[in-house]
């Protein structure tokens, strides 16, 4: 049993309409610690019934939040994140039982995640429409920006708080009502976070929480009519499924997608930072992130001595369970990403790679993995152009700045970026070279609720987090108001 200052916030229902519900037994399921493999609770499901049920809800719902005034949104919003600021210690927990993350950064998460409630929350009372000079005497013409109605969302288990309130939060400012269908891997996560919406006064039926089968939720949240706008974060080939069946109902969709982040250091960089950057970026959540570095890039001329540091920090690193202090690397999330991992490092050993540390399941046994570095890795191998979303670090070598940058952009995906360089020149050269919706510069950690998260080409469409994440969730309504004179 958990031990929480708050039992109330470890919830095994869905959460629709305000009302805590229990699907058929039929649709229940294990959640297991990834650390430990024993079961934290059983998750209550429910079927295609119970999610028209949420939507009907949402729908009710938000016939009454968008007519609010956008100041009582917004001091919801604020009550909302006051809450999940007082409870950090109790979500954190949460989150590492269910996720394996280590718990100081789940407490960064969960930080992270009430930044957007607050950023958004600031953000509600602040929609503003124009006012476009006529092109004639007598006319007026206005544009309105207004909520688009009922939101749906699924959301991944490797940020299983944060990526909730990215598309929650500027959803509920925008005057906008919610269901939110988290992963099976961590769904007390996102009923911890309603139980507190509900405290924070949030009406019923504006954010609702459901779980179960994903294919049927996923179908009727793609494909009813009353879901106007639909957003996905996971893996490229699923958000095309999505995005197909969203197509049927023409809604607005935004798709946070598959990631293969190059992680460039020039022979003028601060070798130093960049390593660090790249222990930040590369080593985060066990390397389970979709922005994290998954290809390193390294001149000739400092190969020898970034790897040389690289390895030595890597090896600091100390692989447990989550609540044990000092442990810096969680397990992988399933046996799946174990296999998975351990197939790109195969293939790159089989053509030529050498693994500098690592390389093999830890002695921990279950899904905990070795903080890995290989060197000598070339374009022909998996890990150049596939994402592996584990702790192992590729070091591929490369002569100039436009080699550099060919290698870069030789990819599918286009999310995150990183280089290091302390010619200004060069940053505004590569900078703008790189195709990627993000692009890191001297640093390898780049997320904030201030700044547009989002990628070019398959890693997906729209923005989450700043000023641009909120038009997401609003339709433009031009007004031509004729014959102002009577």
């Amino acid at each position: 049993m958990l031990q929480l200052k708050d039992a109330g916030l470890f919830r095994q229902r869905c959460y629709i309409d305000g009302k805590w519900t229990a699907g058929d037994a039929a649709d229940e399921f294990d959640v297991i610690n990834p650390s430990s493999g024993a079961k934290l609770g059983v998750m209550t499901g429910i079927g295609e019934t119970g999610a028209k049920q949420a939507v009907d809800a949402a729908e009710n719902a938000s016939n009454i939040w968008r007519h609010m005034t956008a100041r009582q949104r917004s001091r919801r919003l604020m009550r909302w994140h006051k809450l999940i600021m007082e409870n950090q210690d109790d979500l954190a927990v949460i989150m590492t039982a269910e996720q394996g993350k280590p718990l100081l950064e789940s407490k960064g998460e969960i930080a992270y995640s009430a930044s957007f409630v607050e950023w958004f929350a600031e953000e509600a009372v602040r929609i503003y429409g124009d006012v476009i000079p006529s092109h004639e005497r007598e006319s007026r013409l206005i544009v309105l920006k207004e909520p688009v109605g009922v939101c749906a969302a699924i959301t991944p288990w490797n940020f299983p708080s944060a990526m909730i309130t990215r598309k929650a939060a500027p959803a509920l400012a925008a005057g906008c009502s919610i269901i939110v269908k988290p992963a099976s891997q961590t769904p007390f996560s996102a009923t911890a976070l309603a139980e507190l919406s509900r405290r924070a006064g949030i009406p019923e039926g504006v954010f609702n929480v459901i779980c179960g089968d994903s294919e049927k939720i996923g179908n009727v949240l793609t494909r009813n009519e009353k879901v106007r706008k639909f957003s996905f974060t996971g893996s490229t080939e699923t958000g095309s499924k999505l995005m197909e069946q969203c197509a049927g109902s023409i809604k607005k969709i935004s798709l946070e997608l598959g990631g293969n982040a190059p992680f460039i250091v020039f022979d003028d960089a601060d070798i130093d930072a960049a390593v660090a950057g790249a222990m930040a970026s590369k080593y985060r959540n066990t390397g389970q992130t979709c922005v994290c570095a998954n290809r390193i890039l390294v001149q000739n001329g400092i190969y020898d001595e970034f790897s040389k540091k690289l390895l030595k920090a890597v090896q600091s690193l100390i692989v447990g369970d989550g609540f044990t202090e000092n442990v810096t690397q969680g397990p992988l999330i399933d046996m799946n990403a174990v296999k998975k991992v351990e197939s790109h490092i195969a293939d790159a050993q089989s053509k030529g790679a050498e693994i500098l540390t690592g390389g093999r399941r830890h002695s921990l046994g279950g899904t905990f993995f070795e903080p890995t570095v290989l060197a000598d890795t070339t374009s022909d191998m998996k890990i150049f152009s596939e994402e592996t979303f584990g702790p192992v670090a590729p070091l591929f070598k490369f002569d100039t700045e436009e080699e550099a940058v060919k290698m870069a952009n030789d990819t599918q995906y286009g999310l995150a970026s990183y280089f290091y360089s302390k010619d200004s020149a060069r940053i505004w050269r590569v900078s703008e070279g790189l195709e990627y919706g993000m692009v890191g510069i001297n640093t390898g950690i780049i997320s904030a609720a201030a700044a547009p998260f989002g990628g070019m080409k398959q890693s997906g469409i729209g923005r989450e987090g700043s000023k641009y994440g909120i038009d997401e969730y609003l339709e433009i309504k031009y007004l031509c108001m004729g014959n102002v004179y009577g």
